[in-house]
């Protein structure tokens, strides 16, 4: 399914890549509860979805982000 201009992927948007050090931009993507976001309420494309998901988890394993929050 094509978007056209209209880009509703962050990333694209953007013209940014995913990086697991970047906590801040990772932490939009994190709910209250220390859950990620799916991509179907996001918006992001398929491509950075799985990025974003493999970067998360690699910031918690470096205890970057938190597992769960309070």
């Amino acid at each position: 399914m094509a978007r056209g201009t209209n880009q509703s992927c962050y990333f694209c948007a953007n013209d940014q890549d995913v990086d697991y050090k970047d906590t801040g931009t990772l932490n939009r993507f994190i709910n209250d509860r220390g859950k990620i976001i799916p991509r179907r309420i996001t918006g992001n494309c398929a491509i950075h979805q799985r990025k974003l998901t493999k970067a998360v988890k690699k910031s918690r394993q470096l205890a970057l982000l938190p597992y769960v929050k309070d």
